[in-house]
């Protein structure tokens, strides 16, 4: 069993925290039960950690109390973390839906989308480059395990908008200015739908490539939080 901070093994563990290393190393921590399950499913974790005394069939690194609440993202952790590795996704053109994110910051918003997007059965969702890290551990515990579930890619959305448009599929944009009414479009076999950046929107050069941009009616407010809308979509054409 480690016990101290100062072990090589806790050292690089730590590492994942940071995006640098996470990226350098293809691997990323997640905590708690229900995650390392989910994970264990997707057949994805390299390694256990654990300050139980328990066996698993996985590779095991034991720690202590005071080293896994040191390692936790949360305040009072399960006594089981995992490290996995990050997956390597294409765009499936096989699908029927495709939910692209483009320049989303907030790790809360990202999970939250993830999680809807399997709800209503988008299996593919692009990030743009400059999006949020999913493998971010607020990202990761908002999806509340359907990251293991999804197809997700990281890409230039210009490109991924270029590709989609070989394959015959319509990509639309939210946005309020010039944009129609949601419910005037009709459902298709193959769609794609871009949700922007939380203070800015869809960026600009990405709703000059989309085929049709659409808005959600609202009252009394200007607008609503990403991640409502990205549900209201998804469902609206699910």
């Amino acid at each position: 069993m480690i016990t101290s901070m100062n072990n090589e093994t806790i050292k690089d563990i730590l590492k994942l925290k940071q995006k640098k290393y996470r990226d350098e190393m293809g691997l990323f921590l997640i905590e708690g039960y229900h995650l390392v399950e989910e994970a264990r499913k997707k057949g994805c974790i390299k390694c256990i950690i654990t300050s139980l005394n328990k066996t698993y069939d996985e590779n095991t690194i034991y720690v202590s109390e005071s080293i896994m609440k040191k390692l936790a993202f949360t305040k009072t952790p399960q006594p089981i973390m995992a490290i996995c590795f990050k997956f390597d996704y294409t765009i499936d053109f096989d699908s029927h839906r495709y939910l692209l994110l483009d320049q989303l910051q907030d790790p809360g918003n990202a999970g939250t989308i993830i999680r809807s997007a399997l709800a209503f059965n988008y299996k593919q969702v692009i990030l743009s480059k400059d999006c949020v890290d999913i493998y971010n551990d607020k990202v990761i515990r908002s999806t509340q395990g359907a990251l293991f579930h999804m197809n997700i890619v990281f890409m230039d959305l210009f490109d991924a908008i270029d590709k989609l448009h070989e394959h015959n599929i319509e990509v639309y944009a939210t946005a309020l200015e010039n944009g129609k009414d949601i419910h005037i479009f009709d459902k298709k076999d193959k769609m794609a739908f871009v949700m922007g950046n939380e203070g800015n929107g869809v960026s600009q050069k990405i709703l000059d490539k989309c085929d049709n941009r659409m808005y959600i009616p609202i009252a009394g407010i200007d607008s609503l939080n990403v991640a409502i809308a990205a549900g209201i979509v998804m469902y609206e054409f699910c």
